[in-house]
């Protein structure tokens, strides 16, 4: 009798827990369904912005739905700003820039992860140090030295920076994974005949595929955002990216607001294409960094 009892009670409390956690779980859910409408508000508001004239922007009060959804104002807007000039001109400098930064973060991890050479350990702190040094505070400098070497108004000095590496943080962040991998798989190549390169390219790099694909997300957004220094060496319109072309584009169009708008959703609409096209490594390389198999 005193078992059954027992055992009803303890079914009784985890029914009890189990309540609490799908409570716990509901609340979070609605709490995240909140704050990702809180985070999306502004997409939407441009987006819808972009289908209402002018005098339906200055109405007051605002509609939170336009009155009628003109997608003419995007063909309008194309014929003034010239999105596809100043797209390729974007690309030009972020496929170079991106596969530079992933290809040499991913050698640079490598080495600080698996090779013994002398001042390791110096070179590993110096380079994760250098992350707390503003990027104000070299512009000046490497504007000078570009421009003494003839580069300036060219796209090189916006891409050959990233062939080391990317950033401190790109190496660090190749490096961890790195150390997730087991080193018994590297033995088992070297005895095989295997060199250094021959274990990077066929063991590490399919073993951190998530983390080379997390660096080229992250530069690709700091690339694309990256108005200071396209602003700094490019001057001609010829070679305005997106960013400088949108910059452009709404000093010239003051007042309308609707094509501003147009074109703004034109230019942030890749980065979320290629976003969403990566965001499942984008996870499972921030979840996954510096944890051991």
């Amino acid at each position: 009798m005193s078992q059954t009892v027992t055992g009803t009670a303890k079914s009784s409390r985890m029914a009890s827990r189990h309540r609490r956690e799908r409570a716990a779980d509901i609340i979070c859910l609605v709490l995240l369904i909140l704050l990702a409408l809180i985070v999306m508000f502004p997409i939407y508001w441009i987006f819808r912005s972009s289908l209402m004239s002018n005098a339906e922007l200055y109405a007051y009060p605002p509609a939170f739905l336009p009155p009628e959804w003109r997608f003419s104002n995007y063909t309008e807007t194309l014929k003034s700003f010239e999105y596809l000039h100043f797209l390729m001109n974007t690309m030009t400098i972020l496929v170079p820039a991106v596969l530079g930064a992933v290809v040499t973060a991913t050698m640079g991890g490598y080495a600080f992860a698996r090779l013994r050479f002398r001042g390791k350990k110096f070179l590993f702190t110096l380079c994760v140090g250098s992350m707390l040094l503003p990027s104000m505070v070299t512009l000046i400098p490497l504007f000078i030295a570009w421009s003494r070497l003839g580069l300036s108004n060219t796209y090189w000095p916006l891409i050959l920076p990233h062939f080391c590496g990317g950033g401190a943080f790109n190496i660090f962040l190749i490096r961890q994974f790195v150390k997730t991998v087991p080193r018994e798989l590297d033995e088992a190549a070297t005895i095989d005949g295997c060199g250094f390169f021959r274990i990077l390219v066929f063991i590490i790099v399919p073993a951190i595929k998530s983390a080379m694909i997390v660096v080229g997300l992250l530069k690709f957004i700091e690339l694309w955002n990256d108005l200071l220094q396209q602003v700094t060496y490019i001057t001609r319109r010829d070679k305005y990216t997106l960013a400088l072309g949108l910059n452009i584009f709404r000093g010239s169009f003051n007042d309308d607001w609707s094509s501003i708008m147009c074109a703004t959703c034109l230019s942030f609409i890749p980065g979320i294409v290629f976003y969403l096209l990566g965001q499942r490594y984008f996870v499972e390389g921030i979840v996954m960094t510096g944890m051991k198999n």
